[in-house]
């Protein structure tokens, strides 16, 4: 593109919901009150979706339930929604994504749908820029991209983290649409259960999704860590969606349909 005709770029950083939470935007108002207002409302509805689902606040929804299941009865609208579609996301997931027995930061077992929530409340949140006229949006919650282009623009190049060496690339994927999500162990360890085992997962480094919602292409990520190494066959029936996976090994392999560089099977030496 030619520089002269390029947008304004402008960004935003804040740390909400545990985890620093960037906005990106290209466009003709990035540098207006109008816009800074949306974007600090996007911000304000994740310190929201954190004051009611954080596990790690006592004083939280979820908190004072202590890991109990909510209500569906007395439960508020957003709180009903998350668990309704925490169970979709075990019904989709074959099980391997379980909100309702996972450790909990005092100990124990209980609910918790934070593999869901951010996804979820990323893409709800950025509802309040969804109407900017020409501008482009990326919205990274910890790694976990939304990202929207507006025509004609050039697409989002997106760098997926090499889980042994985080200062290295494995990838870059151009998307211009949709999201782009991670789980694994590089940045909190083996933090994700295996709902059948009952232990951390530990066969999986990392998985990154690609696709066109990031709620679900989270959870697809978290579900295929929490499966282990064959979880790529999985992943590869998931219409619409794509996956670049990194086993304990270091061994690194993608579906078919991965749209960055990395062929289908590779083996890398450590």
């Amino acid at each position: 593109m030619n520089l002269a005709t390029e947008p304004d770029r402008r960004a935003w950083v804040v740390q909400v919901m545990g985890l620093p939470v960037s906005v990106h935007l290209r466009g003709p108002g990035v540098r207006t009150d109008a816009v800074a207002e949306r974007v600090e409302q996007v911000f304000a509805e994740l310190g929201e979706m954190d004051a009611v689902f954080s596990t790690y606040r006592p004083e939280s929804v979820l908190g004072r339930l202590g890991g109990a299941l909510p209500d569906p009865a007395t439960a508020e609208p957003v709180v009903r929604e998350v668990v309704t579609l925490c169970e979709l996301a075990r019904t989709r997931t074959g099980g391997w994504f379980d909100a309702r027995r996972l450790p909990l930061p005092g100990g124990g077992l209980g609910f918790d749908p934070s593999g869901l929530v951010k996804g979820w409340a990323v893409e709800r949140a950025a509802r309040w820029l969804t109407d900017l006229p020409d501008h482009d949006l990326c919205l990274n919650a910890g790694g976990d991209v939304l990202l929207r282009t507006a025509p004609g623009r050039p697409a989002w190049r997106v760098g997926i983290e090499d889980p042994g060496h985080p200062e290295r690339l494995l990838d870059v994927v151009e998307r211009a649409h949709g999201a782009v999500a991670t789980s694994g162990t590089a940045r909190r360890g083996a933090h994700i259960t295996d709902p059948r085992a009952g232990r951390p997962a530990e066969a999986v480094r990392s998985v990154t999704v690609v696709g066109p919602e990031l709620l679900w292409a989270d959870v697809y990520a978290t579900a295929a860590v929490a499966r282990g190494a064959d979880a790529l066959d999985w992943l590869a029936t998931l219409d619409g969606y794509a996956a670049l996976l990194v086993d304990a090994a270091g061994r690194v392999r993608a579906t078919p349909d991965w749209p960055g560089s990395r062929p289908a099977v590779q083996t890398r030496a450590r």
